[in-house]
């Protein structure tokens, strides 16, 4: 199985601003090496905004999902992220990862953040869901889905495990920047699993700061790949013959 190539784009998302915020990202990657898998932060075009009505787009006639279907097929990469999408009357913090052929999966954040009401705008999502690119299992997840380890539970399905990697997409504040990087790992740990999580920079329209703190985690938790609290792009390669000495040499996924 071939190593997965991922770049993380820890971008300071302009507020609500969607074209400013596309052109910002062309810019970051102008010059990006090839690579697998290209993620951005949560609600990567308008910030974690609660504006539904004004910002919200739908599946069949989106912005934001024709700049990433351009982003992957031009980039020959597959991309993640997520952004607000209305469906029948309803509004959910969609996450979309979509491969070079414009082939599309969803995954609706499970755990809306009621702290910042989130619950009152947002319909959660029902469904895990885990795909397979280039041969790696993919169990993706939005911000705030972290905290709550049960909704990913590696698990042994015909004798392999369920999934390789956690995909987090996050819009994490400062304040709780210590949290961010202490269940990342955990999840890492715990699972079994890479987990990569990508966070945003820079100050919202609420006044939260961000710190960034992108970073990638093996099996093992070590931390493999990190952004400080400024804008910038990272290339981090992940392999299977790594992750597969790890499972084998301490199989404690078949015991759960």
């Amino acid at each position: 199985m071939q190593d997965l190539r991922i770049t993380t784009v820890q971008a300071n998302q302009i507020w609500e601003d969607k074209k400013d915020n596309l052109a910002n990202y062309e810019r970051l990657l102008k010059d990006i090496k090839p690579s697998d898998l290209i993620i951005f932060p949560e609600m990567f075009h308008t910030g974690f905004s609660m504006n539904v009505e004004a910002l919200a787009e739908n599946l069949e006639n989106s912005l934001g999902i024709n700049w990433l279907k351009n982003c992957a097929k031009t980039k020959n990469c597959a991309v993640y992220t997520s952004l607000i999408i209305e469906e029948n009357g309803l509004f959910f913090n969609r996450g979309v990862f979509i491969e070079p052929t414009g082939n599309l999966f969803i995954y609706d954040k499970r755990k809306c953040f009621s702290l910042a009401h989130e619950d009152d705008f947002f319909t959660a999502g029902k469904n895990e869901v885990i795909i397979e690119y280039k041969a790696w299992k993919l169990q993706l997840q939005i911000c705030y889905d972290l905290r709550f380890p049960e909704i990913v539970r590696n698990r042994i399905e015909n004798n392999s495990p369920a999934y390789d990697v956690i995909l987090y997409v996050a819009n994490w504040p400062k304040k709780r920047a210590e949290h961010w990087k202490a269940l990342l790992k955990a999840r890492a740990i715990e699972n079994q699993c890479y987990v990569v999580g990508v966070n945003r920079v820079g100050t919202d329209g609420k006044g939260l700061e961000y710190s960034g703190d992108s970073s990638c985690f093996s099996a093992l938790g070590e931390l493999e790949m990190n952004c400080n609290d400024v804008e910038q792009i990272q290339q981090h390669t992940i392999t299977m013959k790594d992750l597969s000495e790890i499972r084998n040499n301490i199989p404690f996924l078949k015991d759960r």
